[in-house]
């Protein structure tokens, strides 16, 4: 396990924490949202539904890292 692993613990990360996805290294970044699934800016990954997944390599949520401190 990476020390920034996330894992599915909201716990780990912050509202404006970044993810980055362990698959393909695309960053979730909560004041940009994610356009293609439609989620708007602001959303906390936390807050992302549990069925979100990457939108570049369609990789689960448990998959991403926190880029910096939560």
């Amino acid at each position: 396990m990476f020390e920034g692993s996330y894992l599915g613990d909201d716990s780990k990360i912050g509202a404006v924490t970044q993810l980055e996805c362990g698959i393909c290294w695309w960053v979730y970044d909560p004041a940009v949202g994610d356009p293609v699934s439609h989620v708007p800016p602001g959303t906390p990954f936390s807050a992302l539904p549990e069925h979100w997944r990457c939108p570049n390599c369609d990789a689960p949520k448990h998959k991403f890292m926190a880029k910096g401190e939560a």
